[in-house]
C-alpha cells in the first residue's frame, strides 16, 4: 500500500546582501514613478541671521535618468570608502582582535565576568550600551564585536550577546550619563526655533541632563528584563561541536605533569592580566590629560576654538568625539599586548599578526554586506524620499493644531515613524523644530521638553530601520555567529529578534515622557517641562 507523502516547499533564504542589492533597485524604480507624480514637500526653515521662516521646497529625485544614473555609479566609491561604520568597525576591530589573539579576552571573561550571574551581566551590556550614545555611534563599532566575544568566551549565546548590544546603542540612543553628541546636534535647532516665540530663551547643554540619567538606568533595567524573559530563551543556548568527542582515541595522560602546566598556566595568566591592568591605568590616564585644559602639553583632544569647555569636548569639530574609536581601540591594544607578553601567550611579532589576521578574516563578508548597504542608503537619501515624509509630518502637527498631552503624543509619534526613513538626528530635527519648538512653547511646555521628544523619538525607532548606516554592523555580527550558515539570518528576521525590545520599550519611552510632564519633575538643572 502506498502511503501519501505531502510534498513540502523548501523555504529559500536571500542573504541580506542579495536583499539590499534587490532594495536598492527598487528605490530606483520608485523614485521614478514618483518623481512623474511630481511627489514633494514644503516645509521652513529657519534663517540663522534674521531668525525668520523660510520655505523651502524638496521633490523626489528620479534616479532613473542620465543625472541619476551617474551618480549611482560616479559616486559608489566615495558612499563606500566615506560610509562611517565602514571606519569605525575597521579602526575599533585592530584593538579587540589583538587582545582576542593574545587570550586576554578569554582570560578576562573567566577571571571576572564569569562570576556575574545572567541577570547582571546582561544588564551591565545594556547600560554601557545605552550610554555609549555619549559619543556617536561608537557603541555599535565597539560593543557589539566584543560582547559577542565575551559572551562566546563565557559559553552564553554570542547571539544573545549581540542582540542585547545593539537594542542597548539603538532603543537607549540619546540617552546618558552627561551630555554628549546628542545635545550638539540638536540645541541649536532648538534655540532658534525658540527664539521665534521668545528670543530670551537660553537652550543649554544640560537641559536635558537629569532626564537622560534617570532614564538611562530605568531604560536599563527593562531591557534586562525583556532579554533575559523573552528574547534569550527565544535564541536558546550556546552549543560548541566537540570534534574530540567523535573520536575513539585513548590518551594516557600524566595526572602529575598536567596539573603543573595547569599551575604555570594560571600563573601566567595572572601576570598577563596584572600587567594588563597596570596597561590599562597608564593608558587612561594619558588620555584623560589630552582632555585636561591649560597643563604643559595637554588638551591634544579639545577644540580650543570653541569658548566652553564642553563645546570643546563635544562640539561638531571635537577631536575627542571623532578619535574616539581610534582610542578605544588603541586600548584594547595595548592592553591585549601587555597580557599576551605576561602571559607568555606571545613569543613574536609574526605569531600576533597571524593570529589577529585569522580573527579578521571572519569579517571578510561584512565587507561586501557594507559595500551594498552604503550604496542604498546613499541611493535613498539622493531620492529626497526621507525629507519628505518628515516635511510631510512636521506639516501635519501644524495642521491639527493640537496642545497638551495630544501634542507631546502625536510629535513623539511622528518623530518615531520619520526615523524610519530620515535616521540623522539633526537634519530630522531641523525640519521638526521650526513647527513643534513654537507650537511646544504656545501650549506652556518648554523648548526644551521639545527638544526631550525629539530625542525619545529617535530611540524608539532606530533598532527597526535598516537605513541606519550601523544597521549593518549588527546584521553581519548575526550572520558571523550564525550557527546555521546554510540558513543566513535576514534582515526580517534580524528585526524580529528586537520586536519584543521594540514594542515593550517604546510603550516605556511614551509612560516615561508623559509622567514626567504630568509629575512637573525638573529635567535638567532649573529646567522644567512646563515654561
Amino acid at each position: 500500500m502506498r502511503k501519501n507523502k505531502k510534498l513540502r516547499l523548501k523555504k529559500f533564504y536571500f542573504h541580506p546582501i542579495t536583499v539590499f542589492i534587490v532594495l536598492s533597485f527598487l528605490v530606483i524604480l520608485l523614485s521614478f514613478v514618483l518623481s512623474k507624480f511630481e511627489m514633494q514637500a514644503t516645509y521652513n526653515t529657519i534663517n540663522k541671521n534674521t531668525k525668520e521662516l523660510e520655505a523651502t521646497i524638496v521633490a523626489v529625485e528620479n534616479l532613473l535618468s542620465f543625472d541619476g544614473m551617474k551618480f549611482i555609479i560616479s559616486n559608489a566609491s566615495k558612499n563606500f570608502m566615506s560610509f562611517a561604520p565602514l571606519g569605525m568597525l575597521l579602526i575599533s576591530l585592530i584593538g579587540l582582535c589583538v587582545a582576542e589573539a593574545t587570550g586576554f579576552i578569554e582570560a578576562f571573561s573567566r577571571k571576572y565576568i564569569r562570576k556575574l550571574s545572567n541577570l547582571q551581566l546582561t544588564f551591565i551590556v545594556i547600560f554601557v550600551a545605552t550610554i555609549s550614545s555619549l559619543i556617536n555611534e561608537i557603541g555599535y563599532a565597539i560593543l557589539i564585536p566584543l560582547v559577542a566575544m565575551i559572551y562566546s568566551a563565557n559559553g552564553r549565546n554570542p547571539l544573545t550577546g549581540i542582540v542585547t548590544a545593539f537594542c542597548g546603542v539603538a532603543f537607549g540612543y540619546g540617552v546618558s550619563v552627561f551630555v554628549g553628541s546628542t545635545e550638539v546636534a540638536l540645541m541649536n535647532y532648538t534655540s532658534i526655533a525658540a527664539s521665534i516665540i521668545d528670543s530670551n530663551t537660553h537652550i543649554s547643554l544640560t537641559c536635558n541632563l537629569i532626564f537622560i540619567i534617570v532614564t538611562s538606568i530605568i531604560i536599563s533595567i527593562i531591557g534586562t528584563i525583556i532579554v533575559e524573559k523573552i528574547i534569550s530563551p527565544r535564541l536558546g543556548k550556546y552549543k560548541v561541536r566537540d570534534d574530540l568527542s567523535k573520536t575513539e582515541e585513548l590518551r594516557i595522560i600524566d595526572l602529575e605533569e598536567e596539573e603543573q602546566h595547569k599551575i604555570e598556566r594560571e600563573k601566567n595568566q595572572k601576570r598577563g592580566l596584572k600587567w594588563a591592568l597596570i596597561t590599562a591605568i597608564v593608558v587612561i590616564i594619558i588620555f584623560i590629560y589630552m582632555l585636561i585644559p591649560n597643563l604643559p602639553n595637554s588638551g591634544l583632544l579639545l577644540d580650543m576654538k570653541e569658548a566652553t569647555y564642553l563645546n570643546q569636548v563635544f562640539g561638531e569639530n571635537s577631536y575627542f568625539q571623532d578619535g574616539f574609536t581610534y582610542m578605544m581601540s588603541l586600548l584594547f591594544l595595548f592592553v591585549g599586548l601587555a597580557y599576551g607578553i605576561g602571559a607568555r601567550t606571545i613569543t613574536n611579532d609574526r605569531q600576533l599578526i597571524e593570529k589577529t589576521g585569522e580573527y579578521f578574516s571572519k569579517i571578510g563578508t561584512i565587507l561586501v554586506l557594507i559595500f551594498v548597504m552604503s550604496q542604498f542608503i546613499a541611493i535613498f537619501k539622493k531620492t529626497n524620499i526621507g525629507v519628505i515624509i518628515t516635511a510631510w509630518f512636521a506639516n501635519l502637527i501644524e495642521y491639527l493644531g493640537f496642545s497638551g498631552i495630544p501634542l507631546i503624543l502625536l510629535t513623539l509619534i511622528l518623530i518615531a515613524v520619520s526615523n524610519l526613513f530620515l535616521t540623522t538626528s539633526g537634519a530630522k530635527w531641523a525640519i521638526f523644530s521650526p513647527v513643534v519648538v513654537p507650537m511646544f512653547m504656545q501650549s506652556n511646555i518648554s523648548a526644551q521638553f521639545a527638544q526631550l521628544v525629539a530625542r525619545v523619538g529617535d530611540s524608539m525607532t532606530n533598532g527597526i530601520t535598516p537605513l541606519l548606516a550601523c544597521f549593518v554592523i549588527y546584521l553581519g555580527y548575526l550572520n558571523i555567529y550564525n550557527f546555521d550558515k546554510n540558513k543566513p539570518i535576514t534582515i526580517r528576521r534580524s528585526i524580529k529578534l528586537v520586536l519584543p525590545y521594540f514594542a515593550i520599550i517604546s510603550a516605556s519611552w511614551i509612560l516615561l515622557v508623559i509622567g514626567w510632564y504630568i509629575l512637573g519633575i525638573p529635567i535638567g538643572p532649573g529646567v522644567y517641562p512646563t515654561i
